[in-house]
């Protein structure tokens, strides 16, 4: 078995044992090490973004001090949520490594569909209504940033 994906699973199994949240774990591996690791904690935290790969790369960014995990692996017990997608894209980890498919979660009661559906633009109803208000009061930090010399792009 692969030893990253047996510790993510490991992390998965924390989260079922200890009633923490969904039976999700992942682990963040850059040059051959494990720097970051991390279990589903939605329902013990509070916080519904605390799925694994979050807090795994959460752990990995706060280990090597930066925001940008370029070079780095993540490796899942489980093909990443929307959410959770982003977060790796926007961390810039080069690839990832899953177990179950998101089928396998909807079979479980973890069904992101209508997420999905909603990306793609295929959604036939929508549960959050949205509405742009204020945008001129929105942009001042805006021009602020772009005038910032301080900014750090990422």
């Amino acid at each position: 078995m692969n030893p990253f994906m047996k510790a993510a699973i490991e992390e998965a199994r924390i989260a079922v044992e200890e009633g923490l949240g969904g039976p999700f774990g992942a682990v963040v591996v850059k040059d051959g090490k494990i720097i970051g690791r991390g279990h589903n904690e939605v329902v013990d935290t509070h916080d519904p973004t605390a799925h694994a790969e979050i807090q795994a790369i959460r752990a990995a960014t706060k280990l090597i001090g930066s925001h940008d995990l370029k070079g780095c692996s993540i490796y899942a017990t489980s093909e990443p949520c929307p959410m959770c997608y982003a977060a790796i894209h926007w961390a810039r980890i080069e690839k990832i490594y899953y177990g179950c498919t998101r089928k396998d979660a909807a079979a479980i009661g973890f069904d992101d569909e209508l997420l999905y559906d909603v990306l793609r633009g295929k959604a036939t109803h929508a549960r959050l209504a949205q509405e742009q208000i204020e945008r001129d009061a929105c942009l001042e930090p805006f021009k602020a940033w772009e005038k910032s010399t301080q900014k750090v792009l990422y």
